[in-house]
This record gives C-alpha cells, sequence and structure tokens, in this order.
C-alpha cells in the first residue's frame, strides 16, 4: 500500500459509499477493508457482504462479486461501479484474470464500469493495467490485483465527477465460471506447458489435480524459495 496515496481536494469528498463484496471468504475481503480504510477519513463509506445492507448512497463500489445484483439494490446508489479484469466488451463473465493467465496474457486490462441488467455491458469510466512478469502464482498475481484494484477507485474518487463514461462498442465474448474441471491438469503435457495452468490454482480450495492409472492426485505449487 506504501505506492498508493489519497488526498482528494476537499470539494471531491463527502461521498455516500457502500463496498459490496458478497462473499467475506473472498480473496479480495482483505484488499476491501483497505480500500475502506484508505477513503474513510473523506467519505461516509461503510463495507458489507449482502446486497440487503446496501443503503442509499452515492456510489456503490462492486468488488469480487460471485452473483448478479438485482436491479432493485443497484437503484439504492445513484452509481454502481464494478471493477473487471478484462478490455470489455471482451471477456466479460467470470474470472476473467484467470481466463487471460492460462491464454498466456501478461498484460491484463482492467476496467472501472457502471453495473446495468445485463452482464458487464455498463459504460467504462477508467481503465489500466495489471503488468504481470509470467511467473507469479496465485497469491502474487492476487496482490497485484488488489493493489490495483484499489488504486483506481482511489483515482476516481480524485477524477470524480470529471469522468466522462465511454460506451462499450463490439461484439462481446465471455467467460464462463470457473469449475473443478477447470482445475484439471493435462498430465501428458510437460510442467512448462502446464505452467500457467498451475498458476493460477488455488492449492487449498481448488487445487490442480490430474488422473492416471485409475486414480486422481492433487498438485500443489509453491515458489523454492
Amino acid at each position: 500500500m506504501s505506492n498508493i496515496t489519497f488526498e482528494p481536494a476537499r470539494n471531491r469528498r463527502g461521498y455516500k459509499i457502500t463496498i459490496m463484496v458478497d462473499d467475506p471468504d473472498s480473496w479480495i475481503w482483505p484488499w476491501a477493508k483497505i480500500l475502506e480504510k484508505t477513503i474513510a477519513p473523506y467519505h461516509d463509506v461503510r463495507l458489507v457482504s449482502n446486497k440487503t445492507e446496501m443503503n442509499k448512497g452515492d456510489f456503490a463500489f462492486l468488488l469480487g462479486c460471485i452473483q448478479i445484483i438485482p436491479k432493485c439494490f443497484l437503484e439504492n446508489h445513484k452509481y454502481n461501479i464494478v471493477a473487471h479484469e478484462s478490455a470489455l466488451p471482451l471477456g466479460r463473465g467470470w474470472s476473467p484474470l484467470s481466463w487471460q493467465v492460462l491464454e498466456g496474457k501478461n498484460i491484463i486490462p482492467i476496467v472501472l464500469f457502471d453495473a446495468r441488467e445485463e452482464l458487464d455491458s455498463g459504460p467504462i469510466y477508467m481503465q489500466d493495467i495489471i503488468k504481470l512478469n509470467g511467473n507469479e502464482l496465485l497469491d502474487e498475481i492476487k496482490r497485484k490485483q488488489g493493489l490495483k484494484t484499489i488504486e483506481l477507485f482511489c483515482r476516481f474518487l480524485e477524477r470524480w465527477p470529471d469522468l466522462v463514461p465511454i460506451e462499450q462498442k463490439g461484439n462481446p465474448t465471455f467467460y464462463p465460471r470457473r469449475n473443478i474441471e477447470d482445475d484439471k491438469i493435462d498430465e501428458h503435457k510437460t510442467i512448462a506447458e502446464n505452467f500457467n495452468h498451475l498458476r493460477i490454482v488455488d492449492n487449498e480450495k481448488y487445487p490442480a489435480w490430474f488422473q492416471y492409472k485409475g486414480r486422481k492426485y492433487k498438485i500443489k505449487i509453491c515458489p523454492y524459495d
């Protein structure tokens, strides 16, 4: 957090903000708490994990939500800002960063857009990139994602209301929800060929696995140093 500063001008303070993470066990929950602490001196901010707690206000910041928030709850805020890691309208859907690492990408777009009823379809307010080296494992990837997410929301508040939304253009593509079958490693490929796959698995919750001679085996990966 040492590289993120946040001190908005006086005329850009005092908003009522709800930070929403619909799974308190999510990896992004600690980062949402850091965001809350960072902006709390200048805004009326609450961190919640249930849509029924989304009281009326200026902004809802939606981080890592795995469920689509119904319109009746979105209407409690003037703006509902979502962080999403793809070059929308390409890569709408779930786990876009993980899917792009699987594709071998090291430059991952991240955008803030205003939520609409249609999945990931709203106008874009800000965009940046997450730079990967290609050797990070999941915890390191999530750290870069968390830092960039906080940075982008802070910049959003510093620049509001001067930001101009840009409607998405082009034909959308979609990433599906990942499931246990997506964590299956091809045992016939080399470690190098499987490496990007191994980078995005959660050793405890969703470990990589393979099947060989009638049995299933888990694979866990961590840095040697």
